[in-house]
């Protein structure tokens, strides 16, 4: 269903929700700080609620917000089209198939040379694209409609439930469409602003940055104290027979005499 978002909305700036100016200016796929030494620690899903990304091992602390799976398709940020289409309208943007789900690019991709020659381009990076889409990805529509319409309020979509798909193997809570965190503000995009739960999110992640950064000292620290001093290289022992064998000279060859 089509929304209209208010201007004066506390959750907005602009046109553009906060939660999508944060999925679009994210990194995702480093290391999550948290869990630093554990496997599989991508940071890979984003929270519309908290707007940040995070791994796999920090779900339980965003089981019950509305989740948004990043993946990757050749070295660059893809979205499910289901899922993308729950929250902005994603029609004219050129989908591909990946592991038999239909995927959209997030941001805009660096190209060597503008393409010559295409009869169908991107409207925004002039990518050739095949018929009948008009972007290469979600970003490119963003920033078009932007351009020639000055706001999103027409392609938002209200979406006050968003779950991560089975394959991730990871389960919302139960009670996961119960209402939002506290001191979060609800607009009509269905995006919500800084609550409670994306301080919490910060907090940790700081407090988990200091830790690692203290640990790193401490290690440094630790190598330096208990480094072993020195060894001075070992000298060649040479006896009186080995020094004789060192300056014998070859005497001068004789040939056997003929007979």
């Amino acid at each position: 269903m089509l929304v209209t978002t208010s201007s004066s909305s506390n959750n907005c700036r602009g046109s553009v929700p906060l939660w999508l100016q944060a999925l679009l200016t994210e990194k995702f796929f480093n290391a999550c700080l948290i869990h630093e030494e554990a496997r599989k620690n991508e940071k890979n899903i984003f929270c519309l609620d908290c707007c940040t990304s995070f791994c796999p091992h920090c779900f339980p602390i965003h089981c019950s917000h509305r989740l948004l799976q990043v993946r990757r398709y050749v070295y660059h940020d893809v979205l499910r089209l289901d899922d993308a289409s729950m929250l902005i309208d994603c029609s004219s943007v050129q989908a591909y198939i990946t592991n038999s789900a239909k995927v959209i690019f997030l941001k805009q991709r660096p190209q060597a040379r503008q393409c010559r020659g295409s009869s169908n381009i991107c409207c925004t990076c002039d990518r050739a694209l095949q018929d009948p889409y008009l972007f290469c990805s979600l970003s490119c529509k963003i920033d078009y409609l932007l351009r020639t319409e000055g706001t999103l309020s027409n392609y938002l979509m209200e979406c006050n439930f968003l779950s991560l798909p089975d394959d991730t193997g990871l389960m919302m809570a139960p009670n996961s469409a119960a209402p939002e965190p506290v001191g979060s503000t609800s607009t009509s995009s269905g995006s919500s602003g800084y609550g409670s739960g994306s301080v919490g999110c910060w907090t940790m992640a700081c407090t988990a940055a200091a830790v690692v950064r203290k640990k790193r000292t401490s290690i440094v620290a630790y190598h330096e104290d208990h480094r072993p001093p020195a060894r001075e290289p070992a000298k060649p022992i040479c006896g009186p027979a080995s020094v004789i064998s060192m300056n014998r000279r070859k005497k001068t060859p004789h040939r056997a005499p003929l007979y």
